[in-house]
Formats: structure tokens, sequence, C-alpha cells
């Protein structure tokens, strides 16, 4: 008991504040077994502390200390002496070395949202979620791009092309916002869009205009022209098209309305997170303008692609001894010609130009509550750059709007850009989606993979889960956004199914064969409880399937939900919104073994237990609840159990003995339990 016992983290029961200020005081405390024999070290870059014995209860010792931070990341770790033996405690645990590479950090000065740390975020998809206003939908040949034509689609319900990057099936900001209700009474507290502005196609990662919202998913005042001819890919030809998205009077009506829609969400009680794709634009764009749609107009100077003497030439690389006008040789990001690379380190005036439109978007009279930031790793042309730019960044972000979140999508180590000066923090792929996907079905994120042996691995799970947590600091882990699918990965539900490949191969009916409800249960159960803001994929909670892009951006099934699901998603949502512990309480792996997960969210309020049973055996366990600060003797409440049979939110009692909670779990259950502590 003495080993497993000894805990320590970076939330505010154990650093506090644990968002400190520039030359703050913070306290530091560690949590022992009883002992009449023990001596705490705080263990520093500048020295030993030596800690002493604060506070007990009924099974542990609480030790601490106070440090007078600087200017600078602070680094420490514990030292353990009972006797002659010696242990060091460090954010993976106990160890017999000390290891400064696993130490915990404190920044002064680095702050984090509160109001996104376990906030139920909600992605939209805008194309795909409803259509709430039909007169400005993209019209079948209202211009070419990629080879091929818009195409205004009509049966909402039809699975999307394999092809389907100019396919439009209408959905808009007018259909989020008559939506607000529904959204409201899921529990959803922030929206995040994939990208609004001005764009060609409709996923929108290749900006057409920063400046603006595109028309096509807010208002169009002005409309008339005329549509391409078929064989006619001149987009100079395509007036309605350049009449719709060029006209300033279109244009600034499209931004009223979005300063009107996040007004109205804020109002509701949402905020509003928007997709910044800064890494690259699209050919469109009018900085480039490719396809001359601006060129000759009086409101637009000429595009990089037209003219050498452009005033946005510098914005991007092109080879040395090509030509003008109409140059097309630009560099390409991953040599796409239609997704221009910026050119950040050639032009001053473009690094301001994205400075000011990050500004631009969080402060009045738009105040959208932060930015998740596209293939942010890959701007510029070196690392050293990029993370001068984000440091910029954040700087003008935060003074604009210094409660916005900064989020940044990103695979792999990502510590480079969290300590503090840079993102608040990252998509959780690492630490969250992927070994969840890999515990619970055994399928890789893009359904590319399948290994039977993985699932179920709990010992697997929880030394991946240990590793890649411990690479944030901790207010970058309490805030980092936790998905289970999103638009570049397939819909968990249909990694649930065990099948593998691509809509192409395997047509868009077998992602949604043989597919498994009590799973997906059980993916939201521990989305809900994980540290961090826990996010829902549009769709997912009615039973939307799908293969990865572009498969899994089908339409919102109005009408066809699965209401059970979405019931499900509701009662599970109500539940991480009534327990404290699940927001910015601690994190404890309890018992991993084969085909069980379970773990204990803690603060000084009370406790949260998770059990996870990935298998079809039911198993007879005994979880060591006392680790997480359960009381030796009591009663826990069963918040939620969700197994083949459906789920219940009806409350039980559930005994503890002795420290212990034994209980037979049946197959592809999960269950939360709580208790609240006696403060006296």
């Amino acid at each position: 008991m003495f080993e497993e016992a000894i805990f320590s983290d970076g939330t505010e029961k154990y650093c506090s504040p644990w968002e400190p200020k520039i030359f703050d005081k913070v306290q530091l405390k560690i949590r022992t077994a009883r002992s009449d024999d023990l001596h705490l070290i705080l263990v520093t870059r500048n020295g030993d502390v030596d800690m002493r014995l604060d506070d007990e209860d009924e099974i542990f010792d609480y030790y601490k200390c106070v440090m007078y931070l600087e200017d600078t990341p602070f680094e420490y770790c514990y030292r353990i002496e009972e006797g002659n033996t010696v242990k060091y405690y460090d954010r993976l645990g106990l160890s017999d070395e000390l290891r400064w590479q696993q130490a915990f950090e404190v920044v002064p000065g680095f702050h984090t949202p509160n109001w996104f740390k376990g906030a139920v975020s909600y992605q939209i998809y805008v194309d795909r979620f409803y259509n709430g206003n039909a007169d400005n939908d993209v019209l079948t040949d209202e211009y070419a791009y990629a080879g091929t034509h818009s195409n205004g689609i009509s049966d909402w319900n039809s699975y999307p092309d394999n092809y389907d990057v100019c396919n439009f099936y209408g959905g808009d900001l007018e259909g989020v916002r008559k939506k607000f209700d529904y959204l409201k009474s899921l529990g959803v507290e922030v929206i995040y869009l994939n990208p609004i502005f001005v764009s060609p196609s409709n996923h929108k990662y290749d900006i057409q205009d920063y400046e603006h919202v595109d028309p096509h998913f807010t208002i169009i005042k002005e409309d008339s022209g005329e549509l391409l001819d078929p064989g006619d890919d001149d987009n100079r030809d395509a007036t309605r098209f350049q009449k719709r998205v060029t006209d300033p009077v279109n244009l600034e009506a499209s931004n009223e309305f979005f300063a009107e829609f996040i007004k109205e969400a804020h109002e509701r009680g949402f905020r509003v997170i928007m997709d910044g794709v800064f890494n690259h634009c699209g050919s469109f764009n009018k900085w480039m303008d490719r396809e001359r749609i601006y060129e000759g107009k009086k409101s637009y100077k000429p595009g990089a692609y037209v003219d050498i003497n452009s005033p946005y030439h510098d914005y991007f690389q092109f080879d040395k001894g090509s030509e003008w006008p109409y140059n097309e040789d630009y560099f390409g990001w991953w040599g796409h010609e239609t997704l221009p690379k910026l050119n950040f380190e050639g032009s001053d005036k473009l690094t301001n130009s994205i400075l000011d439109i990050g500004v631009k978007w969080v402060s009045e009279p738009f105040h959208a509550d932060g930015w998740r930031l596209d293939v942010a790793a890959d701007l510029g042309h070196s690392e050293k750059y990029n993370h001068e730019f984000w440091r910029k960044f954040r700087k003008a972000v935060k003074k604009a709007n210094p409660d916005a979140i900064i989020l940044a999508e990103h695979y792999g180590d990502a510590k480079p850009w969290l300590g503090g000066d840079q993102w608040d923090t990252i998509m959780n792929y690492d630490a969250f989606m992927e070994p969840v996907t890999f515990f619970l079905t055994g399928m890789e994120k893009h359904s590319d993979m399948y290994d039977k042996n993985v699932i179920g691995d709990g010992k697997k799970f929880e030394e991946t889960m240990k590793e890649t947590m411990a690479e944030f600091l901790t207010p970058s882990l309490y805030c980092s956004m936790n998905q289970l699918s999103n638009h570049d990965h397939s819909r968990f539900l249909t990694r649930t199914n065990h099948v593998t490949g691509r809509v192409d191969e395997k047509g868009s009916r077998a992602a949604e064969e043989g597919v498994s409800i009590p799973v997906m249960k059980e993916a939201t159960l521990m989305l809900l409880t994980w540290p961090g803001a826990p996010t829902l994929y549009y769709g997912d909670e009615a039973g939307v399937c799908g293969f990865t892009d572009p498969d899994n951006r089908r339409t919102y099934p109005w009408g066809r939900e699965n209401r059970e699901l979405i019931d499900f998603h509701r009662d599970m949502i109500n539940v991480h919104k009534r327990l404290t512990p699940l927001k910015n309480g601690s994190f404890m792996f309890l018992k991993c073994e084969r085909d069980l997960v379970s773990y204990g969210r803690f603060d000084d309020d009370g406790a949260v237990i998770v059990v996870v049973n990935s298998g079809d055996i039911t198993l007879n366990v005994e979880i060591p609840v006392w680790k997480a600060g359960v009381p030796m003797e009591c009663e826990l409440k069963q918040k939620m159990i969700t197994n083949e049979e459906g789920y219940s939110i009806f409350p039980l009692e559930v005994p503890v003995k002795n420290g212990m909670l034994k209980r037979n779990i049946t197959p592809f259950e999960a269950a939360i339990y709580s208790v609240e502590f006696n403060k006296n």
C-alpha cells in the first residue's frame, strides 16, 4: 500500500495555483500513506527543500511546501525517504532514480481559458449539418474547381461521392442557428465550426478570402450573373459566383450576419471556436487569383499569379526564372496547386496580415472565442520560424481577447509548442482518440488497420496513456480537445465493425454494417470522463457512420436519428456536468488488465470511479478505489451504467469494503460511480 498511496499531479489540489503568475508563490503537495517514518523532499534544479506534514485523513498524509517562482519555467520532483529506502515521484509515477525528463513543470504566466476545461464541445461541418436558408445554396455549375463543376445536391440523405470536394448539400450558419435549441438540449457548451471563410470547396480548407465569411453560409443580398456552360471551366465566365463572393455588399452583409450569429450564440450560453487555415490558402485566394476572378475589379489589387508587381507577390514562392503574367510555377503545399503555401519568411507584410486576421475575429464585433489551427506545425518553411510565428500569434490574439483558446491540430509530440508561449493545447489524438480506439476496437483511426490482439489490452492502454499525458503541461491537458471522430478520420461507430478500407473500395453501406452501439456508448462514457474538453463530431450522437474522408462528412440524419443513442449522450453529458471532479479533478488509473480499464477522478469534494469492460465475457473484479480517496467503508452511488442490454441512470448504492469495489462487470459494460467526501 505504501507505494500505491503516493500521488501528486499538477491540478489545483496539489499545485495551487496551477496557473501561477510570474513571481507568484505556489503551494506544492504530495500524498502518501499514513506513516510516522517518512521524510519528503522537493527536488528542484536549484536544490532540495524539506516538506512538512500539513494534513491527514483516514488513509493518507499530505505534505506540502511553498515555493516562490520567478519568470522562468519551474521544474520539480519529489523524493520519498523511508528508512534506507529512497524513491522519486514524477509525472510517470514512482521511480528508483531521478528523471528530470519526467519532472513536473509549472510555467509562470501561462494561462489557459478556464471555460474550456471540461467544456462539452460540438464540431460542425457546416455544409452537412442543416440547411436553414435555401437562397444561399451553392448552385450546380456556379463555378469550376479541381476539374469539376460545383454541384448542388438535392437529396439531403444521399451518401457523399468518392470525390466529394465540390458537392454541396446546403448546410449553413442559419441552419446551425435554427438548431441551437437541439444543441442546448444536448448539453453543448462550445460550438467548433470547420472553416467558414469564402472558399470554393465544401470543406473550406482552401481559403479564398480570410476577411469575410462565405455568403453561401450566411446571406446573399446581391445575386445576379451567369452560371457556367457545360464544359466551360473558365471562372472568368462564372459571373454569378463572382457576384456572390466578391461583391462588397454581399461580403459585408455576410460578416454582419456572422457577428449576429455569435452574439446570439453567446446569449444562448454557447462559446464559438473558428477554424484557422494559415499554413496555406487556396488558388482562388484574392492574394493569388489563379482563377482571375478578381482581375480588373476596382475593389481589389492584382493577385500574385496575375502580376509580377502584385503587392502580394512575396506572399508566395515562385520558381526562379518563371514568367508573368499568369505564373503557374508557385510552391503548393504537398505539391497541390490548389493549395498555395504561404511564404511567411519572405514577407513581413504577410505575417502581419495573418496576425491581423487572427485578432480580427476574436475582437468586436465578432468576438469569437478562439481558434483551432489547421496543420499548425507545418506553417512556415522551418521549425525555428514556426515557433517564432506562433509566439507572435499568441501575443496578438491574447492581447485582443485574453480568454480566447488557441488550439492546434497536431500529430506526434507537441511538447515544443506547449511550453506556455505558443499554443494553449492541441486536438488530443495521441492521449485520447488513438488509445481509446485501439483498446475498444483494435482499429486505426482511419480504419486502415485492424489488430484484434490490441483489443482489451488494458495494460498497454494504461502505459500509452501515462506516457502521452505526461508530455502535456497540466493546464494544456485539461483543455485538450478529446474526440472519438472528426472530419479527418473515420467515424468511431464505423470502427466498431472492424472493417478496414476506404469508401471507394468498400462502398458506403459497408461502414454501417455490423457496428456496435454498446462499444460506441463505452467510448462516449470514456470521452465524457477523461481530462480535457469532450468534443462530439456532429451526428456521432445520432449514429452516423462513415469511413474516412469524404465518407465521414455525411449529412446529419434529421428525422432518421438513433434516438436512444441521442438520449444516452444527453444523459451522459448531464452526468459529466453534475460531477465536479470531471472538470478539473485529478486523474489516476486504478486497475487495468485484460479487457479491463478503471480509473478515478477526484478533488477535495469527492471522487468519480469509472470501470470499463471491453470484452464479451463477464469480469469479476476488485477495484482499489481507495487510491482515488474513496473512504475505506462507504457507499458509492451508481450514476451511469451501459452494456449490451441498454443503459440506466437509475441511482443505486454500491458498497465499498476495505477500500475495494467488488463487481461483476458484464460484457461491454461501462459504469460511473461517485462519492462525496465528508469535509468534517
